[in-house]
């Protein structure tokens, strides 16, 4: 039994080969997200080809991601907002976009959104392009926790994307907001992705940690419409397996929620 809730995987160094991208697709993968801070274009276009490929073959559709870095600053440990920026949608974010445009990516995925008008903003942008792509809000920031109502009305869907969000609100905090996020999003009739580390351990692990299955199975349990994979696919040890786990995670989880209602990416 497949799950009903869709697996979000991210797509790089460590699952770019056409064997890899269909295996996984066989094992449930739904959707590929591409990282735009990461990696070149031409890089990005050999991952889109064999995504579109390999979904082609299986017989699927597995929607394709483009997620824009925003105005971020790189550290050594990642990255973290930067406090100066004036606006969401960076130079970068714009050739980016032009990019996926290009290259017919499904949806749009506008990091550090703050407000409303981030998102009217990159709207506006696509439509200067000549094109209507669906936008993901990834709620990172504090400050779109607030504007959470007003951004669930103009965006096409939600991610929450709770590494960002670790930075800017107390660790214990997050579950809370992210059932809250969920809640709004079911309402609302939104899509909504819960993202980051879900599974991380599995970069360097074979498994993951009981209490990474916890939290998938809580998401779903919640009302999650789909579960995000980043590090754990795009350089990990064990992409497939990551996926494989994440499955079963969900499968089991849907078997314990009643009157499941989704919102497909």
């Amino acid at each position: 039994m497949n799950s009903k809730a869709q697996i979000v995987a991210t797509i790089g160094p460590a699952s770019e080969g056409k064997k890899m991208v269909s295996e996984m697709i066989e094992h449930n993968m739904d959707v590929a997200r591409l990282n735009s801070s990461w990696g070149t274009y031409k890089e990005h276009s050999e991952y889109i080809e064999h995504i579109r490929e390999m979904a082609k073959k299986a017989g699927r559709r597995i929607p394709i991601i483009l997620d824009l870095s925003g105005p971020r600053i790189q550290k050594k440990a990642g990255h973290k907002f930067d406090d100066k920026a004036v606006e969401a949608l960076t130079c970068k974010d714009v050739v980016d976009l032009e990019f996926g445009i290009e290259q017919k990516v499904d949806y749009v995925a506008m990091s550090f959104v703050g407000n409303k008008e981030d998102i009217l903003k990159l709207r506006e942008k696509i439509k200067e392009f000549g094109a209507n792509i669906p936008i993901i809000a990834k709620i990172e920031r504090k400050i779109a926790v607030h504007n959470i109502d007003e951004i669930i009305k103009v965006t096409d869907a939600i991610m929450v994307a709770r590494g960002d969000l670790g930075n800017e609100v107390p660790l214990e905090q997050i579950p809370f907001i992210e059932k809250d996020i969920i809640q709004k999003c079911k309402v609302a009739g939104k899509p909504v992705i819960v993202a980051t580390q879900m599974m991380l351990s599995m970069t360097e692990n074979i498994e993951p940690t009981r209490a990474e299955v916890t939290d998938v199975a809580y998401a779903i349990i919640n009302g999650a419409d789909a579960v995000m994979l980043s590090e754990e696919s795009a350089n990990g040890k064990h992409p497939l397996e990551a996926v494989i786990m994440m499955e079963k995670g969900i499968v089991e989880a849907e078997k314990h929620s009643r009157n499941i209602k989704l919102n497909r990416l």
